[in-house]
Formats: structure tokens, sequence, C-alpha cells
């Protein structure tokens, strides 16, 4: 099996090589560590330590198998639609902590962990991670496999994802995504070359009658309203920039499906698996990358950005060279 490789970047010079791991694939420094004592990823042609300091187009080396990629297209409130595992699950408290504080904690969710428990899930969840690093979850007001969700993100989608920690966050913040106040940007890849911009789709979502497991765009749907930017434009595909008015199941990825632009590697929504073959990616490219809220207690405007990890980097990186 081929190793994924990452040049570094002007952004990532004079970096520590644990830190620039572990915000490319999105998990924890202990985990980076791990991965480089293990001599799992590496600089290449020169001795790699968890201090290293990168420099500008150093290469990084990281055995594939280890990376965290995912081949179950499910969402994280509904059971695996195939027998198939997850080849690469992160650890039970495998996060980053973006931001936290006495009433609200935003991380940056790793690619194979649930948002919350569900039914045919026996992978890691985001409050099971929080509660294992010791971030207290003390909302009343949900189900205790849901503590402290407002929001979430599938399972093979990586990202900022807030938690509430208490109940008057999760009142005040339940408020501004109903209220849509809260700004959540997502880049995808999609398939294609699209022939606008910028557009808005905007089609009711529902369940599909081909399996419980999928999504589709349908008469008898709720509304779903979906904006995206071009960013860069590559032939046989386009990165855009997402922005929601609402918050479907699986709504970017059955959206841009329903246009015939599929996510690329988004397998149950039509993706072509020679392109995905061809880029080395298991999972949808789509990453939750701006997260902007007012904060539920002293009403201040707080804006966070997350850096792609490291398989969509790569993958991204081999769709410029097709």
């Amino acid at each position: 099996m081929s190793d994924i490789r990452f040049t570094v970047t002007s952004q990532f010079a004079g970096c520590r090589f644990d830190v620039c791991l572990s915000k490319l694939m999105g998990v924890s420094r202990a985990n980076a560590i791990s991965l480089i004592e293990s001599s799992k990823a590496k600089i290449l042609n020169r001795k790699s330590q968890k201090s290293s300091i990168l420099q500008e187009s150093d290469v990084i080396v990281v055995n594939k198998e280890d990376d965290c990629v995912s081949d179950c297209d499910c969402d994280c409130a509904s059971a695996c639609d195939s027998s198939s595992s997850l080849q690469s699950q992160p650890d039970i408290c495998d996060l980053e902590i973006v931001y936290n504080d006495d009433d609200v904690v935003v991380i940056n969710k790793p690619v194979a962990m649930a948002s919350h428990a569900a039914k045919g899930w026996n992978g890691p969840t985001v409050p099971e991670s929080l509660e294992a690093a010791g971030i207290r979850i003390n909302t009343t007001l949900c189900d205790e496999s849901r503590k402290g969700i407002v929001s979430r993100l599938d399972v093979g989608t990586s990202g900022l994802m807030l938690v509430c920690k208490t109940d008057f966050a999760y009142e005040k913040m339940k408020q501004q995504f109903a209220s849509h106040s809260v700004s959540k940007t997502y880049t995808a890849l999609v398939q294609g070359n699209l022939e606008q911009n910028k557009a808005t789709i905007e089609a009711p979502i529902g369940r599909s009658k081909v399996s419980d497991f999928r999504f589709t765009v349908t008469k008898n749907g709720k509304p779903a309203v979906t904006h995206w930017d071009v960013l860069e434009r590559f032939g046989i595909a386009t990165l855009v920039s997402v922005n929601l008015e609402t918050g479907r199941t699986h709504q970017i990825r059955v959206h841009f499906s329903s246009i015939g632009h599929p996510l690329v590697a988004d397998k149950m929504y039509g993706a072509n698996p020679k392109l995905a073959g061809k880029l080395e990616l298991q999972r949808q490219w789509l990453h939750s990358t701006k997260l902007e809220f007012k904060h539920p207690r002293t009403g201040k405007l707080v804006k966070l950005e997350s850096e792609y990890p490291l398989d969509l980097q790569h993958a991204l990186q081999a769709v410029r060279q097709l």
C-alpha cells in the first residue's frame, strides 16, 4: 500500500513536526507523537523527531494504513449502510481542542468519529471523547448520548464542531442555530466543472426509498438551501466554499449530487470510484472550515478556522497534477 506524502508550504515552515502533523491529520498531539515515534510518520531524507522544526519544501510521509480515513458512508445519527468497518478509528480522546471556556468547547473533529452515539455505531463519539479528555459536559436538556450537541458533522466529515458545556449555553446556542445566526463555512471538492462561479441550490431533502441511510431531493422533503462559491477549478473537479441556510442530514452531499456534481470520493451519492482511487481518498472531500458565533454569555463574536487534514491536502495536491 502506497504512502501519503505532503510537501510543507510556507504556512507550516518553522512549525514543530508533531504540531504540524496534528493539524494536518486532525488528530491529537498525542496521536501525532505516537505516529512519529513509531516511524509511521517521518520527514523524508532527514532525522525525524517530534520536536523537529519543519522547513519549506520538506516532505512528510505517512504510512497510509494509519491515516484516519473512512470507507463507511454513514451519518452520525444512523447505522452503517454496509458491513465494512472504519479502516482506522481515532482514539476515544483523540481530539484537537480549538476553543474552550466554561460554556462551550469547539473541537476539530477527526474523520471516523461520530458526533454522538447512535444505533449501529460502535466507534468513538465526540461526547465520550471530551469526557475522556477531562472536559465536563454538564447539560441536562438533551439525551445523555447527545450531551451538549447542538449541531453535528457526519462520521466521514472533519472540521470545526461546537459543543455546549452548560444548560445556559445550550439554550442560547440552540436559539442561534435556529435563527441561522451562526455562520458555518464548509469547503468541498466536487466532481466536474461547475458552470457558474456561485449559485444557490434550493431543493427539499428527505429519506431515500432505496436505503434508510441515504437521503435524496424529494418534493415531500424538508426545505433545504445551500449557497456555494467556486474557490478553484481543476477541470475534472471544482473546489467550493459552502454555506448552509438549513442543516439537513447529508445536505451538502445530497444537493451537489442532485445537480450532477457529487463530492469527490462520496460513494454513497454517486462519486466516481476511479477518481477517488487516483486521489487515494476514501471518504468524501468535505471539511468544516470556518465557524462564527456570538458567545452565549458575553455576546462577543467568536471566529475560528480549521486547516484541511492530511488526507484532503493530499487529494487536493493530487488533483492539481491530473
